[in-house]
């Protein structure tokens, strides 16, 4: 069983540290800022092994340097020259050895066009860590790829097994239920999960990781080719759609301008 702590940084970013209990030591997912990783680290006694990087953001990445310069640890991460600080540049079907734990890389274009995201699989239980490509609720803006991509990103993720734990990169939760809200105002698992959140936010926990399956039920980027959403969809635009990606590219431009209630 993998044993991953958040640690809170900026306003809305979550660092992950992934630790072996065997050894005291963890290796931390997309640091963009390296304090809160140093403190949390020197709270629980662990030791930094190394970093897995998702994608070139400097919110995932600015922490890189001083953290560096702490300890000179592995950094692994998409092939993308602007992280220079990377010691190993990984790709689809590599595999990285972290924290005494095997996980598989796979590609998930869209948000950026590097961005990869890091599986763990076993027996027992199975992690998806995803950056920006997949939030609870919701997706990351396309700004480097296009529609079609990111659609084809957020599809492979949802193939991975139902149980799987989705480790995103920042807590959006609530903002993003307004939104599936808007699309499926009547959806009650997604008026039920909004409870669930509103409740977690009130006492400031994190509505994350969450469980690939609850997505699959109530983030309306994972149902792009269900009726209702689509029809939904169709409404709000004033547009014919003919195809999950078309729903999609809607659907995303409806998000980028929306506004919570």
């Amino acid at each position: 069983m993998l044993k991953v702590t958040p640690i809170l940084t900026f306003t809305d970013n979550y660092v992950w540290a992934i630790s072996n209990p065997d050894t005291k030591e963890a290796w931390v997912v997309d640091p963009g800022d390296a304090q809160p990783v140093l403190d949390k680290l020197a709270s629980t006694g662990e030791e930094l092994a190394g970093i897995l990087i998702t994608h070139n953001h400097p919110d995932h990445t600015g922490g890189i340097a001083k953290l560096l310069e702490h300890k000179n640890v592995p950094v692994i991460g998409p092939a993308n020259d602007k992280i220079a600080e990377l010691t190993q540049q990984v790709k689809e079907g590599d595999t990285v050895e972290a924290a005494g734990s095997s996980f598989k890389v796979i590609e998930i274009p869209g948000h950026t066009l590097d961005h990869i995201a890091f599986i763990y699989d076993n027996a027992e239980n199975s992690a998806v860590f995803c950056g920006d490509t997949l939030f609870a609720g919701g997706c990351g803006r396309v700004f480097e790829g296009t529609a079609e991509q990111m659609h084809n990103s957020l599809n492979k993720l949802a193939a991975l097994h139902k149980d799987t734990q989705v480790y995103c990169a920042h807590e959006y939760t609530q903002s993003n239920l307004y939104f599936a809200r808007a699309v499926s105002p009547d959806d009650q698992s997604i008026k039920d999960r909004q409870s669930r959140t509103s409740t977690k936010r009130r006492h400031k926990k994190p509505t994350v990781p969450t469980i690939l399956y609850i997505e699959k039920d109530t983030n309306p980027f994972l149902r792009c080719d269900d009726e209702g959403v689509k029809a939904s969809i169709e409404a709000h635009s004033g547009k014919s759609l003919s195809s999950p990606v078309e729903v999609f590219a809607e659907m995303r431009e409806w998000k980028n301008n929306f506004v919570d209630p």
